[in-house]
């Protein structure tokens, strides 16, 4: 088998190891670290502390034989030896020149246990792997003390076995190498029936989304009412397939508008050309040219307003970021109304200074008073305001015509929209001025919104924020 075949094996294997085995697998070795270093310390803990103990009986016993010993005499001590001897633990009484005067247990009542000679009020300890003395190969902890009397110095001897504790240490080393693998299983068998149920509600809703195509986008996933990241999921399918249904919406009535404006003057030029090629002596064109050239620069206008949208909802609408005079834009766009406008315009300025492309801002401005020119009776007035310590500006566009419907002052930003259907598409516009304002107003982070104003005509507000530093 070539390496790259064993490498395409590996990737497939990797590949069929899913959520449910790595869950598994994960858990398995996180709790078999985890018992391996508990149990380990365990084992240090319980030797440590069987050890303490042991060691701790062993001095009481050898400060109570001195208390006999210092307090009643030394048969007394060897009396009180054998009365309280018990298994595992060995004490000699040893007399000034070391021999042994006194023994818990008969075997140890001929030799010393150990050669250990403490001064007065002194304690040593040592460990042995077995006491020759009396025949016991297990291992002992001794130790061994002092006391001063009038005859000399008396040693007692405290021998006490570790079998015990070996063998607790031994026992429990054995549970735990006997459980592990049972608790290893039980957290096996756990993990992949919990994630095996999570991974159900998580395949149907693959599933679910699996068979929603752009034919059926009205298609949602079912909600499973347990108040976890199965249900927050879901929900979230759910507004994600909202949401692509509402794009999908759009474009589709984004393309048969579209369709629709760019009809009237394809169909324009195209009968214009089919007469003039129709007529030998061009006298047909000299009298269509300014119909063609008017229609021409009507799809030019379009074609440019579509183009500005789809930016500006793509949020790729490019912007010449600069300090803008406010003011001077909205005098200049005002001037240029004046000329061609029938109506009486007022003007009243603040100076004020954003930041943003003055060219797009005096666009979406310029759409604002088109509008505006179109359906005022006899008078415009545009004010130009600042917020509390020049913080922010406000347009304000008032005319005297009909204030737009409430229920339509957002669908009224949306492209293609008029609400007058009766008046013509020559006279109208195109239905893209205010949409493509609502666009650049959105990209300086500023909002565009209609209102009634305080006379009761119709009023736009295009408000920015302040200069940024």
């Amino acid at each position: 088998m070539t390496d790259d075949a064993v490498a395409g094996a590996s990737q497939l294997s990797a590949k069929h190891w899913g959520v449910r085995k790595r869950a598994t697998a994960t858990a398995v070795v996180v709790v078999a670290v985890a018992l391996l270093i508990g149990g380990l310390t365990l084992l240090v803990l319980l030797q440590t502390s069987l050890i303490s103990s042991t060691e701790t009986a062993a001095q009481r016993k050898a400060e109570d034989v001195i208390t006999q010993v210092r307090d009643q005499d030394v048969d007394e001590a060897g009396l009180y030896l054998t009365a309280t001897a018990h298994s595992g633990q060995i004490v000699q009484l040893l007399n000034p020149s070391g021999v042994v005067i006194a023994a818990s247990v008969p075997t140890a009542a001929h030799m010393p246990l150990t050669t250990l000679r403490p001064g007065p009020n002194q304690t040593l300890k040592q460990e042995v792997s077995g006491l020759e003395s009396i025949g016991d190969a297990d291992h002992f902890l001794i130790i061994a003390s002092a006391v001063r009397l009038d005859r000399g110095i008396y040693t007692v001897v405290v021998a006490s076995t570790v079998r015990v504790l070996t063998e607790t240490v031994s026992t429990v080393s054995w549970f735990l190498l006997g459980a592990t693998p049972l608790l290893l299983v039980v957290v096996a068998v756990s993990v992949w029936l919990l994630v095996g149920r999570s991974l159900q509600q998580v395949e149907r809703i693959r599933g679910q989304v699996s068979r929603i195509d752009g034919g059926r986008l009205d298609g949602r996933v079912d909600v499973p009412q347990t108040s976890d990241e199965i249900q927050a999921l879901a929900v979230t399918m759910n507004k994600m397939l909202e949401r692509l249904q509402s794009s999908d919406r759009e474009q589709r009535r984004f393309v048969s508008d579209a369709s629709h404006e760019l009809r009237s003057p394809l169909a324009t030029l195209s009968a214009g050309v089919e007469i003039a090629a129709a007529d030998p002596s061009g006298e047909t064109w000299h009298g269509i040219s300014d119909i063609i050239s008017e229609e021409t620069s009507r799809m030019r206008y379009l074609v440019e307003d579509l183009l500005t949208l789809a930016n500006a909802n793509d949020g790729g609408l490019r912007l010449n970021s600069a300090e803008v005079d406010l003011d001077d834009v909205v005098d200049r766009e005002t001037r240029s109304l004046r000329a061609t406008s029938p109506h009486l315009i007022t003007l009243d300025l603040t100076p004020a200074r954003i930041t943003g492309d003055a060219r797009r801002v005096g666009q979406a401005l310029r759409n604002v008073l088109d509008n505006a020119n179109r359906h005022a009776r006899s008078q415009i007035q545009i004010n130009l305001t600042t917020g509390a310590g020049g913080a922010g500006a406000l347009i304000t566009v008032d005319n005297d015509g009909d204030p737009v419907p409430e229920a339509d002052r957002r669908r009224i930003f949306e492209r293609f929209v008029r609400l007058d259907e009766s008046r013509s598409r020559e006279g109208g516009g195109s239905g893209l001025g205010l949409a493509i304002a609502e666009g650049i107003m959105s990209a300086h982070h500023g909002s565009i919104r209609t209102t009634q104003s305080p006379t009761g005509g119709c009023r736009f507000e295009l408000a920015f924020p302040a200069a940024m530093p």
